[in-house]
């Protein structure tokens, strides 16, 4: 028998998953990474603690599935998007902790250059926003004058986790990147799938530290002898955490639609083969690709999700469990409900606005943790309330039903919210690990593991479907209190 082996390295965690021939998880292992805050709006990763938990994680999935690591067939990988690392190419051995894709600090220089913003659009298909790479890249090399001489010269190596990881596992024998990353850059042409000179001299990214793009099922080489894994494993799939969990969720063509709820909210609908510009203030990126032709997805971002749930717990120390916060927030007055903006590392699609901040209306001395803990989830599912409206616009057709995974998918109580909100069918998916899934699914296809699109089709099996009971006058009452909040915040932390 032969296996799939998939790492998905997300934002809070890395998680290593076994699957088998008819899709199914036979054994998996998590590590919880740690978040690094050095000043207000940073947010950091350890490169080198990214890469001890995929040693951690992969045995242990391994000894969980009652599989030998010479079963495998195939690795895919899929990873946290945008979060950058600068490495020596010499050593391997990284030259500052990586920056998270929720980092800030570049908010200053997008703003200074917003002018050109229209024109990175036309070929990014991206905002200019701190979200991105390239900023995160630019203020890297500019911390240190003799870091950029060393990146023009071919002595170092940057990239996005999954260059990062692909570095390690083949002992740094490959510098490698799939187009589904490469397109969250602003350094990808996504009309031509290559690196933009024009892109790399604004930003000041010499293009000697970029890695290779390549297809998201591919050849990305063999892994060396590492001790938890033999030496000439094929790695052949490897796709940004979002276009992943699309591509896990049977997303392959025109129409198809998820959102995942993990540390942030992605919401993705595939647009087919034709580049679409976004009117309203949304993304186009290029979707997990199984050749070298174009695929392209409208997506809006939420920059924080799960991570509200984090915060009530790790900040304000109101639970023990994430999971808690379904029958906490079960248990609130709907007759004196609040509204909870939570902005805590910005407004992401379709606002924009790096600068704002987390802002709780409607407080008083008889508001409770229950209260909070529903305004938590309701803040979520209204954002994502404002991605399905503005992707509706630049569509010209609404969403009639929408996939749903991640962490905050097996809460039914927020799952039910996040139906009543958008007045349509949530389709929970049948795995919670849909982004890991789309990852072994691109590995798989490319080895012949499983021969086509239409042999996924067949194992990918929906799961409950959750449909809306609120009415239309008590949803648009409800979102237009949300939408005077968020205009309230962001007059209030825009800049003068």
């Amino acid at each position: 028998m032969s296996y799939v082996l998939a790492i998905d390295q997300g934002t809070t965690s890395t998680r290593a998953l076994v699957y088998d021939v008819s899709g199914h998880c036979l054994g998996s292992a998590n590590r919880e990474l740690t978040q690094h805050y050095p000043q207000p709006g940073w947010v950091e990763h350890d490169a080198d603690e990214i890469w001890q938990s995929v040693t951690d994680v992969v045995p242990r999935a391994l000894a969980a599935a009652q599989v030998s690591p010479d079963q495998l067939i195939a690795l895919g990988l899929t990873n946290q998007r945008e979060t950058v690392v600068l490495w020596e190419r010499a050593t391997g051995k990284p030259l500052a902790r990586a920056i998270v894709w929720q980092d800030r600090r570049t908010a200053d220089f997008c703003r200074q250059h917003h002018a050109a913003e229209a024109w990175i659009a036309q070929s990014t298909g991206l905002v200019l926003d701190p979200y991105f790479s390239a900023t995160k890249i630019r203020w890297l090399l500019d911390r240190d004058g003799s870091l950029r001489t060393r990146a023009e010269a071919g002595e170092l190596a940057c990239g996005t986790i999954d260059s990062w990881l692909i570095w390690n596992l083949t002992a740094g024998k490959v510098h490698a990147t799939d187009a589904s990353n490469a397109s969250r850059t602003l350094l990808l042409n996504v009309l031509t799938m290559a690196w933009d000179d024009d892109l790399c001299r604004f930003f000041a990214v010499p293009r000697p530290l970029l890695p290779r793009v390549l297809p998201s099922s591919a050849d990305f080489g063999v892994t060396a002898a590492l001790g938890f894994l033999p030496a000439g494993l094929p790695i052949t799939g490897v796709a940004g955490d979002q276009q992943a969990a699309l591509f896990g969720q049977g997303g392959f063509t025109l129409g198809a639609a998820k959102c995942t709820y993990g540390t942030g909210a992605f919401f993705l609908q595939h647009i087919g083969s034709k580049f679409m510009p976004s009117h309203h203030r949304m993304l186009t990126s290029l979707a997990a690709l199984t050749d070298d032709q174009p695929q392209y997805v409208l997506e809006g971002s939420v920059f924080v999700a799960g991570a509200a749930v984090q915060w009530l717990r790790d900040g304000l120390k109101m639970f023990a469990d994430a999971a808690e916060v379904e029958a906490l927030a079960e248990g609130a007055d709907p007759q004196h409900p609040i509204v909870f903006v939570p902005a805590l590392v910005g407004l992401g699609a379709p606002h924009w606005m790096p600068e704002a901040q987390g802002v709780i209306f409607g407080v008083t001395r008889g508001t409770r943790r229950e209260d909070l803990a529903r305004a938590a989830l309701e803040g979520v599912a209204l954002q994502v309330a404002d991605l399905l409206e503005a992707a509706g616009r630049d569509c010209g057709q609404a969403l009639t039903s929408l996939q749903v995974d991640g962490g905050m998918a097996r809460n039914a109580f927020f799952l039910q919210m996040q139906a009543d909100l958008l007045g349509i069918d949530l389709i929970q998916s049948s795995q919670s690990e849909a982004t890991a899934q789309g990852a072994a699914f691109l590995a798989g296809l490319q080895v012949g593991f499983w021969p086509d699109l239409d042999a996924l089709r067949k194992i990918i099996k929906p799961g409950r479907r959750f449909e809306p009971h609120m009415n239309a006058v008590s949803r648009d009452r409800r979102r237009a209190l949300w939408k005077k909040a968020v205009r309230a915040v962001t007059e209030f932390y825009r800049m003068p």
